[in-house]
């Protein structure tokens, strides 16, 4: 865990590994120093594209000599570029930022990662103890699924897993496909016992539209194209500040799930990596984050869910041992044959 980290630590050798070879400056002030002549930093991250464009002019705002350069996509995209990048020493990114609980587990005994030595984490309200896993991986943002609906289509909302079942909206309602993406996995085993009466077989009675991802529910959502989803993300409100015709509840048991993001040991600016990990968890970092999310930092304006205290650190990640590769392709192929035939 983070407690006590020194900047002592920050010597040479720390960002080496699979990586670059570059090595970090040695006060905080001197990593800032050098970060402002790396001058840019790249962030890989499954996180909201408008989010990630927030994050940008809010770091940016507050470190103008550096460029941030985001790239989204989601884990099944990004994670086998984070390994190429590492084994063949000629990385792209300089931070990552997940929710695949596997691949986090898996990844403590590689070099993909390097300490993370951003003062930030020390702060009060950031949990440092709860925050930081093996001085590597530190919570970021976290985001609730519940239920999201069309307001012109649906006026009189949705309350319950099961109104998305209405025969009515055969064809009309949007789910994620889980291919690849062991959040998605977790989450469809999740429902399945919390919906109750196994929800999932019961799903694929209204023949719903898939997606490949949360974005693409909620922008189907917000066009009509689909008129509920029982797996909407909380970004549903942002498309609801916007104007779009849409609204989000959360079930009485919803399913959340945690960013934990790390810096690469890979980084072509190790030091900027350092300056933006840093800063995501800032109070700036997380207004810009964390928005119509759940921030890892209390009291956070425009994060969270209404009438709930929660912060991202109350969201625990999966238990790994249920995410392995073999268990998810096999989940995969038992879910294709509800959904797809």
């Amino acid at each position: 865990m983070a407690g006590g980290m020194a900047l002592a630590l920050v010597l040479a050798g720390c960002g080496t590994g699979g990586g670059s070879g570059s090595e970090l400056a040695g006060s905080w002030d001197e990593i800032v120093e050098a970060a402002n002549q790396e001058g840019e930093v790249t962030l890989y991250s499954s996180h909201s594209p408008t989010n990630l464009e927030a994050l940008k002019v809010a770091f940016e705002a507050q470190y103008p000599d550096i460029t941030l350069v985001y790239v989204r996509g989601t884990d099944a995209d990004i994670l086998p570029k984070i390994e190429v990048e590492n084994q063949t020493g000629t990385g792209v990114a300089d931070v990552h930022m997940t929710t695949d609980a596997g691949w986090i587990h898996r990844s403590l005994d590689t070099d993909y990662s390097t300490e993370v030595v951003a003062p930030n984490l020390e702060q009060p309200g950031y949990q440092s103890e709860n925050s930081v896993i093996e001085d590597k991986f530190f919570v970021t943002s976290a985001t609730v699924f519940g239920l999201g609906w069309n307001t012109d289509n649906v006026p009189e909302g949705l309350s319950e897993p099961d109104d998305v079942l209405d025969p009515r909206l055969d064809g009309k309602v949007g789910i994620q496909n889980p291919n690849g993406m062991p959040t998605y996995v977790d989450m469809y085993q999740k429902i399945d016992v919390d919906y109750g009466d196994g929800f999932v077989d019961r799903l694929a009675t209204v023949n719903p539209q898939i997606y490949a991802s949360n974005v693409a529910v909620t922008q189907a959502l917000a066009s009509g194209e689909v008129w509920a989803a029982p797996m909407a993300g909380s970004t549903v409100l942002t498309e609801k500040k916007k104007g779009a015709p849409v609204d989000f509840v959360l079930p009485e048991n919803p399913f959340g799930v945690p960013w934990y993001s790390h810096v690469l040991a890979s980084a072509p600016s190790p030091n900027a990596a350092q300056v933006l990990a840093d800063f995501l968890i800032s109070p700036e970092g997380q207004e810009a984050i964390s928005a119509d999310f759940v921030a890892a930092l209390p009291d956070i304006p425009g994060t969270g869910i209404e009438g709930s205290s929660v912060i991202a650190q109350d969201i625990g990640l999966a238990d790994h041992e249920d995410l392995d590769p073999e268990t998810v392709t096999a989940y995969q192929a038992e879910w294709e044959r509800k959904f797809v035939g």
